[in-house]
């Protein structure tokens, strides 16, 4: 009897919570159509630091600072819904966007091609889905390694054979990118510039010498950090330090 005085109390508070979170999210839909962009902000900040991160909440973080022109938010928003939702289409469109609104015009350096390939291709999925395509071609392959042991012809065991070399490839292909995406993920050093105007400096101290500026919304990459300062890496391969308070890690 407690058991199930205890099942139903789970399930009605799981559910009390959800409904929370939907009338929280209309709340900051309606805040965001009727054109109160600071309040709706505000609120999809609240959900997503209380209730739990959500690609969908991020897009809508994104859009709502895209209307206040915060450039280096909105970028850094659409960012974090692409990173838990590779193929959120709206997300990226809506970045691309916002990155036309970035002073700085930094162009990478170039990368063989087929980096360049495996790359994006990794990308396309998150982690889970790749290990759950892995996990189908390995079931795939053990139905043809029991047809290689137990065919009926010498042509079907050796087509199975073959099939089953090919399968389990592609199932250690589709595994080792899970484990490079949930690295990237978890260890990832992407950030962006949030304030207007930032000095890159050659030393991690106000004393050091002036090397360029960069400008709010530009994606850097985090190498190290000390102190209050962290040195970076551009696309272009330009190395520097900026204060950490200027920058914001996706």
């Amino acid at each position: 009897m407690k058991r199930i005085f205890l099942l139903i109390s789970l399930i009605t508070c799981f559910g009390l919570s959800a409904f929370s979170q939907m009338e929280a999210v209309k709340q900051a839909n309606e805040l965001y159509a009727k054109g109160n962009y600071q309040r709706a902000a505000k609120q999809y900040e609240e959900i997503l630091s209380i209730q739990g991160v959500a690609p969908e909440l991020y897009y809508n973080l994104g859009n709502t600072y895209f209307k206040m022109n915060e450039v280096g938010r909105s970028i850094l928003n659409y960012e974090r819904a692409l990173r838990l939702s590779p193929g959120y289409e709206d997300a990226q469109i809506n970045l691309e966007l916002a990155q036309q609104k970035v002073v700085d015009n930094i162009n990478q350096v170039p990368t063989f091609f087929i980096g360049r390939w495996i790359n994006d291709m990794i990308k396309m999925l998150t982690s889970n889905q790749w290990i759950i395509i892995s996990f189908g071609l390995f079931l795939v392959c053990l139905v043809s390694a029991f047809l290689f042991v137990f065919g009926y012809s010498q042509q079907l065991r050796k087509s199975s054979f073959y099939l089953g070399i090919v399968l389990l490839f592609f199932s250690l292909i589709c595994l080792v990118f899970s484990g490079i995406q949930k690295n990237q993920m978890t260890n990832h050093r992407d950030a962006i510039i949030m304030s207007g105007v930032v000095t890159v400096k050659s030393s991690p101290d106000e004393s050091g010498t002036d090397l360029f500026l960069l400008h709010e919304g530009t994606k850097v990459n985090v190498k190290s950090s000390l102190g209050g300062w962290s040195e970076i890496k551009l696309r272009n391969g330009s190395i520097g330090w900026v204060e950490q308070a200027n920058i914001e890690k996706i």
